[in-house]
């Protein structure tokens, strides 16, 4: 292996969860406003989609924007929004030749009408990815989306369409908007904080949870590939007793 270069663990996550956190800590402490932290946030994106390429992550699920965050004022969330158009149009290209598979879940139909269109271009362009599902959470909250999919399965039976009987753990995961996504296998989060902050819930089920006092904007290869070490190192038993007892 070259010098500089970051090796990963022989046993990989298949889908890595990532919770943003800490753009404004990050600004704060270095006497900058919070929108510097966000445009840091969001260059560390952009190291982090071709590094999971590199070490092999086939699905990364990140946490952009939440349903809480509809909370903040609204100056800094219009500029989200225009950080995020902007990062949408500039990166299509590149997550194109990255081969790079976008999907975004959340509340879009609230977000501006350009953002909304920048999102399903990036969308369209990108349906031939095939090295790496990339899911973007924006206005999304994992107790809503569980609350939205029970309505829909409510629906159906109403309609007739299913029975009670006949509904099952996959019936529940198929309402779900990350259809189609393994379940998460590695959950990190940074800027020190140890929750989940109503982030995949459901999909998170047996995840193992990393944490770390760094904040988004600083993450790099290399925090990604001690992550990825220290799943690694864990032992997954699912519930289930070691051999060796």
């Amino acid at each position: 292996m070259k010098k500089g270069e970051t090796e990963a663990p022989d046993a990989l996550p298949r889908h890595v969860a990532i919770i943003m956190d800490g753009n404004g800590r990050w600004a704060k402490e270095k006497g900058k406003p919070r929108s510097s932290g966000h445009r840091a946030g969001a260059e560390a994106l952009r190291r982090i989609v071709p590094a999971c390429n590199e070490l092999g992550i086939k699905f990364l699920t990140v946490y952009a924007f939440s349903v809480d965050n509809w909370k903040r004022p609204k100056a800094e969330v219009a500029f989200l929004f225009r950080l995020l158009q902007h990062y949408l149009h500039a990166e299509t290209k590149t997550l194109v030749k990255e081969g790079v598979f976008l999907r975004v879940i959340g509340d879009v139909e609230r977000f501006p009408s350009g953002l909304q269109r920048e999102i399903g271009r990036a969308i369209s362009e990108t349906s031939n990815g095939r090295k790496l599902a990339l899911t973007i959470a924006l206005g999304y909250g994992s107790q809503e989306e569980i609350a939205r999919a029970t309505k829909q399965i409510a629906a159906k039976v109403r309609r007739g369409e299913l029975q009670p009987t006949e509904i099952e753990k996959t019936t529940f995961e198929r309402e779900l908007s990350t259809a189609g996504l393994p379940p998460v296998d590695l959950l990190i989060r940074t800027g020190g904080e140890q929750r989940l902050s109503n982030f995949l819930l459901y999909q998170s089920s047996y995840a193992e949870l990393y944490f770390m006092e760094k904040y988004w904007p600083d993450f790099e290869k290399e925090d990604l590939a001690e992550a990825l070490k220290e799943y690694a190192r864990r032992d997954r038993r699912f519930g289930a007793l070691r051999e060796d007892k």
